[in-house]
Order: structure tokens, then sequence, then C-alpha cells
């Protein structure tokens, strides 16, 4: 079962259990970023950006603090990091419509606050998202493709989810109905706490992760459920874009899962990576792998846009 916000712990991850994963040291700073509908909470490394600029977007209940232990090692590579909140999740305030949190609303907001990167530190601007929200970073990539030097989906799928947590889904509206965000928190911490495996983890990441699930947005849980459950297949029009793509993903994800995933690299003639040891949140399960493969892609796409003929960057 998925500890709220957290990972599953149904196969052995490369971290020992007594990890704060979220709560990794980081040097970031808390930043805020105009979004379409308010502001939007992100941590920023800073810096001089001498290999670029990358742009982090988390997935469904999850944060900026997925990519936590990747931050201070792509600064000290020399990458500028911005990990985001999405509008209605964590420290991001959101609508109190269902409807302000569809994909391309969403999508929407990732392309203000590249397009502010952009200004800031030029090119090369590296997207990923992750999970829900790579299916978001898809719709900014397809709204603006110039922006970006490339496109990693990390543990996202060409389409709406299915299988199991798709039924999870399906159970989330009579629950908010019943008590609101907090009766699918403690819903949620009940049957994970079931486990022993989620039980073995620090006291401070379930806090966490109980702090972050409650200020979750009523209206962005139920949208963006919504939206998981619905959105169509769009690989045909990524692929058409041209951008690098990498499409990584843990061995085990049972999010979408790891067939869909390759299918979809094949499709989008996209690089694909096995992050081992890992279900769906590669960035916290193992960190050291998802970072090589990051750096090797991004250094890869950098400079195959340098080699592009002017006028041609994101044709």
């Amino acid at each position: 079962m998925v500890l709220p916000g957290g990972p599953d712990f149904t196969v052995p991850l490369a971290i020992a259990p007594d990890d704060l994963r979220q709560l990794a040291q980081h040097d970031a700073e808390h930043r805020s970023f105009p979004g379409r509908a308010g502001p939007l909470t992100a941590l920023d490394t800073g810096g001089e950006a001498a290999r670029g600029t990358a742009l982090l977007v988390a997935g469904y209940t999850g944060s900026k603090e997925d990519f936590a232990p990747l931050l201070a090692p792509l600064a000290d590579a020399g990458y500028r990091v911005v990990a985001l909140d999405q509008r209605g999740q964590y420290e991001s305030p959101g609508p109190d419509d269902p409807a302000a949190y569809s994909v391309e609303e969403l999508g929407l907001d990732v392309v203000v606050v590249a397009r502010v990167l952009r200004a800031e530190s030029g090119e090369p601007l590296h997207l990923l998202g992750h999970s829900f929200g790579g299916l978001v970073t898809r719709a900014a990539v397809l709204a603006e493709p110039a922006l970006f030097t490339s496109f990693t989906l990390l543990g996202s799928g060409p389409s709406k989810l299915g299988g199991r947590r798709a039924d999870l889904l399906d159970h989330l509206g009579p629950l908010l109905d019943a008590g609101g965000v907090r009766l699918v928190h403690e819903t949620l911490e009940q049957v994970a706490m079931t486990d022993p495996k989620a039980q073995a983890v620090p006291a401070p990441t379930r806090e966490f992760y109980s702090r972050r699930f409650l200020r979750n947005s009523e209206a962005g849980l139920r949208g963006m459920a919504d939206a998981m459950l619905t959105e169509s297949d769009r690989v045909a029009e990524l692929a058409a874009v041209g951008l690098p793509l990498l499409v990584a993903h843990g061995e085990a994800d049972d999010a979408w899962l790891p067939h869909v995933q390759e299918d979809m690299a094949q499709r989008l003639g996209a690089r694909h990576e096995v992050i081992l040891n890992s279900i769906h949140s590669p960035a916290v399960e193992n960190p050291a792998r998802t970072l090589e493969v990051l750096l090797d892609f991004w250094a890869h796409a950098s400079a195959a846009s340098t080699q592009l003929p002017p006028g041609e960057e994101g044709a």
C-alpha cells in the first residue's frame, strides 16, 4: 500500500528504510513564481546555471520535496534546479473549482514558470515531470515547445492512469464528500500502517507526509484525479515536437506499468531507462542512479541543441 504522498513498500528499495528521503539535506531556497491562478511555491538552488536549468514538476499528492535528494547533487554538477509545487499542492495555494486543475491549465502554469527561468538563466532549460506531473509537463511542451531543451517523463505514461491506482482514485470522491481531505488522509494512513515496512519509515518523514497531504486543496484532489483518469493519448503529438526525450521509470512501477512506459518510449523514439531498485519514485528510491541518468541525458541533449541550425531549436 502507498503511504500518503510516499513510495510503495512492496519491493526492496535502494535506500535504507530509515533514510529521510523527502527531507534530504539541500541548500535550495523557497521561491514564489507567478502562476495563472496564484503564486506557485518552489525550491530553487539558484547559482549561475553553468550547465543549464532544470525544472522539476511533482505528481499527484506530491510536492517539490519529492526531488530533494537530487537538488544538491544537481547543483554541484552545475545546474540551477527549480522543483515546483503545482497549484493546490502543499505550499502552493489553488482555486476552489475542480475545473481549474485540468492538465491544460496546470500545463500553462508550467509554461509561465519556464518563461521566467528562460528570462533569468537563458538556455538550456530541461523539463522533467514525475507521474501525473508528466502529463502536465507534456501539455506545457505541446503548448510552447521552443521554451525547452529536453523533456523527461519520470514514472509517467501515455494517457490516463489505469489499474490499482486508478481504482483507488475512484473511491476518492465519496471520501471527500464524507469528510474532506482529512478523512482521505486518515483512511490511507490506517491502511498504510498495517504494513510493517511502512511502519519503519521514521517519524519525521511520516509527519512530513501527513502535513503535506493535509495541505492539499480538496478541489485540487478532485480535479487532478479526474484529469488523470481521463487524459487522452498524446504520444504522436509529443513525438512530432522533435525535442530530445527521455522515458525513465522504476523497475517495479505500479502506476503506469513498465511495459506501458517502454511502449511509450518506442513510439516517441525516446531514450528509455529502467531504474533498478525503485518503484514509482526513483528520485527518492534510487537517487544515485536517477542522477546518473539525468546528467547523461541532459549533457547529450544540450550538445544536440547547440548543433541545430539557427531557428530550429525546439522544432
